[in-house]
């Protein structure tokens, strides 16, 4: 199967053969991480194109989610749920290294795909398979997205906000099923590596999205058995008595954000409005606390010896600290006071929107959006690789129309034109 040509020095997975079924963000995220670093990526979808082609279309068989997971991968067309699909996945995985899948198992299985099938043709190779809860346990059933794994994962609760009585779906990123993504990339790279010291070894990776968000929770998912074991009970006997009871999400909430005490008066890792506009300011430490102080004019009285945060006083005070640093970040604009902050080492910055950072120096300075070209649409300018390589190099590639690569990539698997054409014929390939 061929390789990547590129007129630039190759990348760290140069040489690598990775064929993906896969559909949707997660797994395809991980094909696109691939394929930045230089490996060969084989996209193998439907004849009607994976289903995120016809989201937000811009043009047939192409919309802007299916572009933004999908880019440096080579598109071909097959019809799994034809049984002259299986020959072409057997010479696919016969020169693969890796392969990508998050279809269920029963559905891999019933295609041919399943990690037991193909690694009976090639035992060496890397199976990475995505899923949503994992393939035991009570929940593994469940079809998973990025907003059901925000609920059943903790997230949305955790983010402590309400619209219309239930949890507010965090929508500006799908960013669970995005972290997947990067994990299984990451685990196809470390089993390259184990490959390679075993002697051509394979194995298969399994990444799930809860999984994935229970690591994404990071310091709200560490239970300390000796000090938490009586405080966890003591929430979980409150949540069961509550949902019991058929109290409403937001009265529960309340209560459980009650049981979790947090100091009165943040005005230190927060988002203020500015005359005109907003910034944010981000301060974890006691010297930053002290400096922003300094720079607003304002006194805490926890820094003060003899200070009771748990008191009545300490909350009233809070509430009122809040309002007199929001009324002094209303009096001046952004830029007057990001002069001040950073002139005094306060960590903060302005609040933009997405549209403003496309053509932002600190953006373009840094290669963080790559320009790729569809063949169909021109220059697409997107997010461009995540790291910085200085002698293997990352590279963005071109996005791929619908079976743009079908007959290149069937060519270079010894496929003859006469089969091709045939496949063609029989709806095998678009």
């Amino acid at each position: 199967m061929g390789r990547r040509g590129d007129d630039t020095m190759p990348g760290p997975l140069d040489g690598i053969n990775v064929v993906e079924f896969s559909t949707m963000i997660a797994t395809p995220t991980a094909g696109m991480l691939l394929a930045d670093m230089g490996a060969n990526v084989v996209k193998v979808e439907p004849p009607w194109g994976d289903l995120w082609r016809g989201a937000q279309a811009v043009a047939p068989t192409e919309g802007r989610p299916f572009m933004a997971y999908n880019r440096g991968k080579r598109s071909i067309t097959l019809n799994l749920a034809k049984p002259e699909s299986a020959g072409v996945v057997h010479r696919l995985t016969e020169q693969a290294d890796v392969v990508l899948a998050n279809n269920r198992p029963d559905v891999a299985a019933r295609l041919g795909i399943d990690y037991a099938t193909l690694s009976a043709i090639n035992p060496a190779i890397i199976y990475c398979e995505g899923s949503a809860f994992g393939h035991n346990g009570p929940d593994s059933y469940r079809p998973g997205y990025d907003i059901i794994i925000q609920g059943m994962s903790g997230i949305a609760a955790s983010e402590g906000k309400v619209q219309r009585g239930v949890p507010v779906h965090i929508v500006s990123s799908p960013l669970v099923d995005s972290a997947c993504g990067l994990a299984q990339a990451w685990a196809v790279c470390g089993a390259l590596f184990a490959r390679e010291r075993s002697g051509g070894t394979g194995q298969k990776l399994e990444a799930s999205l809860l999984g994935t968000s229970l690591m994404m929770l990071g310091m709200r998912f560490v239970r300390i058995d000796e000090l938490d074991r009586e405080p966890h009970a003591r929430i979980m006997e409150s949540l069961d008595a509550m949902r019991a009871a058929g109290l409403p999400y937001s009265d529960i909430l309340e209560t459980y954000e009650a049981q979790h005490f947090q100091s009165p008066g943040n005005i230190y890792y927060r988002f203020y409005q500015t005359a005109d506009g907003a910034l944010v300011v981000g301060c974890l430490n006691t010297g930053l606390r002290r400096k922003l102080l300094g720079v607003i004019g304002l006194h805490d009285i926890r820094f003060d010896d003899g200070y009771d945060q748990h008191s009545p006083e300490a909350a009233a005070f809070g509430e009122q600290l809040m309002s007199d640093a929001e009324a002094v970040f209303a009096g001046k604009t952004t830029g007057e006071w990001l002069d001040l902050l950073d002139g005094a080492g306060v960590p903060a910055g302005p609040v933009r929107f997405v549209e403003e950072l496309f053509e932002h120096p600190q953006v373009l300075q840094n290669n963080m959006a790559a320009d790729v070209t569809h063949r169909d649409l021109g220059t697409v300018r997107m997010a461009g690789p995540l790291v910085s390589f200085s002698a293997t190099p990352l590279r963005a590639g071109d996005l791929p129309a619908l079976g743009q690569h079908t007959d290149d990539v069937l060519g270079e698997l010894g496929c003859q034109p006469g089969e091709i054409a045939g496949w063609r014929d029989a709806g095998v390939i678009l």
